[in-house]
């Protein structure tokens, strides 16, 4: 647990003289009060830019990390099964351990995620996150230097659970220390990084894939980031919305918790401890306490407003997978080749160019997000992904002959879906679980998202074996209509509302 005794790294609580006696914060906690918005006008959240960087940087490079993977994986298959470029004996890999090492971190993710709803609350975001940077760097240099096949696939496996913790843990973090009003920018650019590192994964593949084993240099080149992870964690402070939290849940005294959350959201952001980082410590507690914010049973979960955030955060998670973004992108090789793309000729320099389309649209999202809007961006995004998908299902049923149509419908699914799906999911479940149950929740919602991409994966070349390509794209598209009546009728705004706000108010 991220302890309130304080780390050598982290800030001594300050004498502010803010502290309420344990009698009269106990009388305070059993009266009835009023929700956080209906009694108290929104404090405004002064902050430091250059302070509000790290506790967004560090976290990030989980997300970096987890995207480098995507990226990598797909140049060192190719060096794997090479005969005279694999430097192993046993490069001769069948299909099924061809699987096991493009998917073991999609599986360890699942089983990290999984790990994450009993554990997160007791070890907090922080700790969370070092041990995820901690399991990256063992996975990474198990894989890296694998002696033989099995000990390369324990590597993907621990690598994944790095994976799962660390999407887990990051968008909370991230969340619960970004000012309100650059929060949406801040969380959009970890799905950023994600990209960026998809795209230095392809882009280190295609250096060393005519390399002797060069899918260990492929592997390998993600420790130092590891590191720089672990040790930028070990630095920041802890959460206080979790430390004020734990306090409200009697795993710690108040007072000391408050003066330790002060001094952590000071240093958060950038600023001594004036009236506003006071007042908006004093806000959390009190809407903590309206709330009785004791540990969430798992019946609870599925209940009233909990129920209500699963429904928001689990439902854009899922629909992010099933409208087929693992499909398309398995089909971007073919369609650019039959456009008569030279560079299609190799998978890698296909990657490289895909990966900068995401990340160019990524980037106008970040952009944009904190001032049209997380709704906007969704129903906007989510429409043009219904489009691009008939376009495909046209191309391979009727209009197979004008190959201009699939790549337009690839360029545009892939565009539209970094301005909605991509960032905005991860987003949204960062911002609309209740305080209490957020570990537990997130968890469910990142369990949901390995999941159905598993499922969409393993699933997609027995249906289109069944019921063809065309129709299959086709039934992604009725999918993406679906989405977007749940984003129009179901999702809320949450632009500019302090995550007290959003409790209050939404669910």
């Amino acid at each position: 647990m991220d302890s309130i005794a304080s780390d050598p790294e982290q800030p001594k609580p300050t004498p502010l003289s803010l502290s309420l006696s344990d009698e009269a914060r106990e009388i305070q906690l059993d009266s009835e009060r009023e929700p956080l918005i209906n009694h108290a006008d929104h404090v405004e959240e002064r902050f430091s830019v250059c302070a509000a960087i790290l506790p967004f940087f560090f976290p990030a490079l989980g997300g970096l990390l987890y995207g480098y993977d995507i990226g990598a994986t797909s140049g060192a298959t190719i060096s794997l099964q090479s005969q005279s470029l694999s430097g192993t004996t046993w490069y001769n890999l069948s299909s099924l351990q061809i699987g096991l090492v493009v998917s073991g971190s999609l599986y360890g993710a699942l089983i990290g995620s999984a790990l994450a709803f009993t554990i997160a609350d007791f070890l907090g975001r922080r700790r969370e996150l070092i041990l995820s940077s901690l399991l990256y760097l063992i996975g990474a240099l198990l894989t890296a230097f694998a002696p033989y096949f099995a000990v390369l696939v324990i590597g993907r496996f621990v690598y994944g659970f790095g994976i799962g913790l660390a999407m887990h843990a990051a968008p909370m973090y991230i969340a619960e220390t970004a000012p309100s009003q650059i929060r949406g920018t801040l969380i959009s650019l970890k799905e950023f990084f994600i990209v960026l590192g998809m795209l230095l994964g392809y882009i280190t593949g295609s250096l060393f894939v005519d390399v002797t084993s060069g899918w260990r240099y492929m592997y390998g080149t993600s420790m130092p980031i590891c590191v720089i992870m672990a040790i930028g964690m070990w630095w920041l402070p802890p959460s206080p919305r979790w430390l004020l939290l734990c306090a409200i849940q009697g795993k710690k005294r108040i007072p000391e918790a408050k003066d330790f959350a002060v001094s952590c959201l000071c240093r958060i952001r950038g600023k001594s401890a004036d009236t506003s980082v006071i007042d908006q410590v004093d806000l959390i507690l009190d809407e903590l306490a309206y709330d009785e914010q004791k540990t969430a049973s798992f019946t609870e979960m599925f209940q009233g407003k909990c129920l209500k955030a699963l429904i928001i955060g689990c439902g854009l998670v899922f629909f992010q997978q099933v409208t087929g973004q693992p499909s398309v992108l398995y089909y971007a090789a073919t369609i650019l080749q039959s456009a008569g793309f030279s560079a299609a000729s190799d998978a890698t320099h296909v990657s490289v160019l895909l990966g900068l389309l995401k990340l160019i649209m990524t980037g106008v999202a970040v952009l944009v997000v904190d001032r049209l809007g997380r709704r906007p961006l969704l129903i906007g995004g989510v429409t043009g992904i219904a489009i691009s998908l008939f376009l495909l299902s046209s191309y391979y049923t009727l209009l197979n002959a004008i190959p201009a149509v699939a790549v337009v419908a690839l360029l545009l699914y892939v565009g539209c879906y970094q301005l909605s799906f991509g960032p905005i999911g991860w987003l949204m479940i960062s911002e609309i679980f209740p305080l209490r149950l957020r570990g537990r929740a997130l968890s469910i919602a990142v369990l949901i998202n390995f999941g159905s991409n598993a499922l969409v994966t393993f699933a997609f070349s027995p249906l289109e074996a069944l019921v063809g390509t065309g129709i299959l794209f086709a039934g992604f598209g009725v999918i993406a209509i679906a989405s977007l009546l749940f984003i129009y009728f179901i999702v809320p705004e949450t632009k500019g509302l302090t995550l007290e706000e959003i409790e209050a108010t939404i669910l």
